[in-house]
């Protein structure tokens, strides 16, 4: 059995994502998982010259469902473009993981996994706040590990996801893969990765994209959250678009994610 660490493969692309900013360099990171011992990956993007000492921040983005750690760094479509532009221009680490699957859904094993990577990286790197989002699949798991680990979250922001597993109906079989059993086998484990039952735990910023004809990831329960958050006083961002299907627009997409940003800079802007 390997000893859990961080294990850092060959491959390391430079890629420039948008004019005028900062190059962030990319590596593809291989680590044993805790939980199981398998190797897992992720990938991590580092603006030049980082100073391991300095404090930082850092991105983390989930992919959606039939995608990987690549989706969020090479993608341009708006809500993959988007964060990793931001974390670019901010000199944010930029932090992409498999997350266990294709379709992953923020089972356990994943919800351990991206656990094990926040604590591996802040030790690295420094990192002193991480800031979550993700779409789809993993906008839905990027509220689900919020509210499972709200201490281990600065913001999180969702592009398209679902706040409540038990009455999502959608990717039954990979969720239930994920989840270990279906939601009538272990209707608990369902709830406690729905996000909705759970807004007493979203203590941090909170931002959502959703639209009215998604079909593949319905909004009703994403929406219900949101207004829940919004009478407990909660600082909360809601760009709901009632004629768009399944997808967030580039615009959107920063919206929210520098929403979630807002208060760290407003923390670091002071003298």
């Amino acid at each position: 059995m390997h000893t859990p660490g961080l294990i850092f493969a060959p491959l390391v692309m430079l890629l420039a994502l948008t004019a005028g900013a900062v190059e962030l360099s990319f590596e593809d990171v291989a680590f044993n998982a805790r939980c199981d011992g398998t190797e897992q990956r992720y990938v991590i993007g580092l603006p030049p010259g980082l100073d391991a000492s300095a404090p930082h921040d850092a991105l983390i983005a989930l992919h959606g469902h039939g995608s990987d750690r690549w989706q969020f760094v090479r993608e341009e479509r708006g809500e993959c473009a988007a964060p990793r532009h931001i974390a670019q221009e901010r000199g944010l680490i930029f932090i992409s993981p498999d997350y266990r699957a294709t379709t992953s859904w923020m089972g356990p094993k994943a919800e351990a996994d991206l656990v094990q990577i926040i604590e591996e990286v802040r030790e690295k790197y420094n990192v002193t706040r991480f800031f979550l989002c993700g779409g789809s699949m993993g906008a839905s798991g990027a509220l689900t590990f919020a509210a499972l680990h709200p201490g281990l979250i600065a913001g999180v922001a969702a592009m398209n996801g679902t706040a409540n597993h038990l009455e999502y109906e959608n990717y039954q079989d990979a969720i239930r893969e994920s989840f270990g059993g279906t939601k009538a086998e272990i209707p608990e484990e369902y709830k406690k990765r729905s996000a909705e039952y759970w807004p007493e735990r979203f203590t941090m910023p909170f931002a959502m994209t959703l639209s009215g004809q998604d079909e593949a990831v319905p909004p009703q329960s994403g929406l219900r959250l949101a207004d829940v958050l919004r009478k407990m006083g909660r600082d909360v961002l809601v760009i709901y678009r009632e004629e768009q299907g399944h997808f967030s627009t580039y615009e959107d997409t920063r919206a929210i994610v520098e929403h979630i940003l807002a208060p760290a800079d407003a923390i670091a802007a002071k003298p």
